[in-house]
């Protein structure tokens, strides 16, 4: 009886063992901003195996990847670009480690805004797709449109798991419509529209919930005394009471700002990896900041 026992369990067992090797490893993916790792696993799940490279309280804007990670990069199937301006200068050098890595550019299809070149920039201002504000994640509006270049990049890539990534494709971009419903909503007693950042990643928000957002910083540079005094001077006309900043840049001049206005610094990250959590946080932040 034993004998007849393991004569039946062995087809199944090569069986099982057969489907598990045609199903092989999950794909090993890449991604430049933690923000993209929740929406690259929430649609591919099971199916990839997500790595980051701007860990958590490094800038975007200045990272330069390590060794390690140009190893890994070298088997990676996918690296998914958001057009942070380190992915220019060394996507072409990943290319040359890993030449079958597939590059998706997560913001096709989104109308960038220009960037801030100066300290007066209304949210809805426009400028090429080169040289124009990369912090497209930041608006839910657009990050549908990120997540649908996901699902499309990850169904090229597994085509027998089509139906399974545009499900789960489908399921996020219902719950990105839900929460800018959300924030629509925390934010309509809001009088006061204009807030000051030192940084300027938020202009897609801005633009999504008619805001505006008055850049401290301007091309990577802090103001200087004449510019400052002009900042500190319209955050008093307009009644600003608090200047947000984010983890990854210096807070000088915006304790600077605070103090000279009798207002206060308050942090937030464009760049948490929890990214519904966080842009109710951001939105709470605001509303409460913009109240007099």
């Amino acid at each position: 009886m034993k004998r007849i026992g393991l004569m039946t369990i062995l087809p199944c067992l090569l069986l099982c063992l057969a489907t598990g090797a045609a199903m092989g490893e999950p794909l090993r993916v890449f991604v430049g901003i933690l923000p993209l790792k929740g929406f690259v696993e929430r649609i591919g799940g099971e199916h990839v195996a997500v790595e980051v490279l701007v860990s958590p309280g490094h800038s975007p804007e200045t990272y330069e990847p390590t060794p390690r990670q140009m190893a890994a990069l070298s088997t990676a199937k996918i690296y998914f670009a958001i057009g942070m301006p380190f992915e220019t200068l060394w996507i072409p050098r990943i290319k040359d480690t890993n030449r079958d890595i597939t590059v998706v550019a997560c913001q096709k299809g989104i109308q960038r805004l220009a960037a801030t070149h100066h300290h007066h920039h209304h949210a809805g201002e426009e400028h090429s797709p080169e040289d124009g504000d990369p912090h497209v994640w930041t608006s839910p509006v657009q990050a549908r449109q990120i997540a649908a270049n996901i699902a499309a990049a990850l169904e090229t890539a597994l085509p027998e798991q089509k139906k399974y990534f545009h499900g789960n494709c489908q399921q996020l971009v219902e719950e990105l419509e839900a929460l800018e419903r959300e924030i629509r909503d925390t934010l309509a007693p809001v009088t006061q529209r204009r807030f000051m950042v030192f940084h300027p990643s938020w202009g897609y928000f801005a633009q999504d919930f008619g805001l505006e957002q008055i850049a401290i910083e301007a091309d990577g540079k802090e103001p200087g005394a004449k510019t400052l005094a002009l900042l500190i001077d319209r955050a008093r006309k307009e009644n600003i009471r608090v200047v947000l900043v984010q983890a990854q840049f210096s807070h000088a001049t915006a304790d600077t700002i605070a103090s000279a206005i009798g207002g206060k610094v308050v942090a937030i990250d464009p760049l948490a990896e929890d990214y519904f959590a966080n842009l109710r946080k951001v939105a709470q932040t605001m509303k409460e900041a913009m109240t007099p």
